[in-house]
């Protein structure tokens, strides 16, 4: 089984002026002729994670890294004001742009995934492929799932202490409460319901048990970023319109691309994967029998750096690396 490459520090950090008083966090790492692979992170709102380096041959690829609007080093810190994914696609744009490049791989797991798609038929010119991890659709059942009705009957006991915070009068619509929460006058309300959305998520990520992943979705800073901008994201359907994806495939179909999704994913259940492989059978999907949503499990991590070892065999030549 593969393992992550070697720890690496980025060559360069910048700071990118988006407009609407929005400035985001970029790195790059890794060899800066090499092919250029932009990593989409999740949430909406989880930011960066240097440990993504760690998925690509660092002296094969040119790997980038940003924090999207809100998130992270990004700022303004845990900001929903005009933050909605044209938003972000037009920041994605403009980060290809700032670095010059002509084309590039996507890398994304979870909203990541989403956010790649999206990008990907918007932009199909650029993109040289995909690698994309624990499918989102972003419909209105996949965010049900996890945030009013099913994974809340495959997590009872958790799922009792993330409605706690809620009155009952309330529970019909759970998004819409926290949102209220979140956005409340009162810090230490905003903060407990943050953390309490955000470990929900950690503890539903992995398929056992990992104490440490809910403590670092538990801590503040990123609690807060996570909670407020999802909430804001998924109260708003996630500024697309529903089946935005799987309408739109013909724009991609030509593209490489390999998917990776856990058997027991719980955040973003299997079949969001599937309905998109069934629509789109020109890309590889693995499924992976003894993992759940997070990148971190050691199925999904070695699936994923194969992956990229595929790709850098594919377009590795075109960049001088052969």
């Amino acid at each position: 089984m593969l393992t992550l490459y070697p720890e690496i520090a980025p060559y360069a950090t910048h700071r990118l002026d988006v407009g609407d008083g929005h400035s985001l966090y970029l790195e790059e790492s890794g060899h800066p002729g090499g092919i250029p692979v932009l990593v989409v992170h999740g949430g909406p709102g989880a930011g960066s994670d240097g440990t993504a380096r760690r998925f690509f041959d660092a002296e094969r690829y040119r790997i980038i890294l940003f924090d999207q609007r809100g998130s992270g080093r990004s700022t303004p810190f845990a900001s929903v004001e005009n933050n909605t994914t044209a938003h972000l696609l037009e920041d994605m744009e403009r980060i290809r742009a700032f670095f010059g490049i002509e084309q590039w791989l996507l890398f994304g797991g979870s909203w990541g995934s989403t956010l790649s798609l999206l990008y990907a038929q918007s932009h199909p010119e650029r993109v040289l492929g995909l690698i994309l991890r624990g499918i989102f659709l972003c419909r209105e059942r996949d965010i049900r799932w996890f945030l009013q009705d099913g994974a809340s009957r495959i997590f009872p006991d958790y799922w009792e202490d993330f409605i706690a915070l809620i009155p009952e009068s309330e529970r019909d619509d759970l998004i819409r409460a926290y949102h209220r929460l979140l956005h409340s006058e009162n810090e230490l309300e905003r903060l407990q319901a943050a953390r309490t959305w955000a470990i929900w998520e950690g503890r539903c990520a992995t398929l056992h048990p990992n104490p440490a992943a809910v403590e670092r979705f538990g801590h503040a800073h990123l609690a807060l970023s996570l909670a407020r901008i999802e909430c804001h994201y998924f109260l708003n359907g996630g500024f697309i319109e529903e089946n935005r994806i799987l309408d739109n495939l013909d724009a991609i179909r030509d593209k490489p691309a390999r998917m990776v999704h856990g058997r027991y994913d719980m955040v973003c259940p299997l079949e969001n994967a599937v309905t998109l492989h069934d629509a789109w059978p020109e890309a590889d999907l693995s499924i992976i029998r003894d993992a759940g949503h997070a990148a971190s499990e050691p199925a999904i991590v070695d699936a994923l750096i194969r992956a990229t070892e595929a790709m850098s065999d594919r377009f590795g030549p075109d960049f001088g690396l052969g």
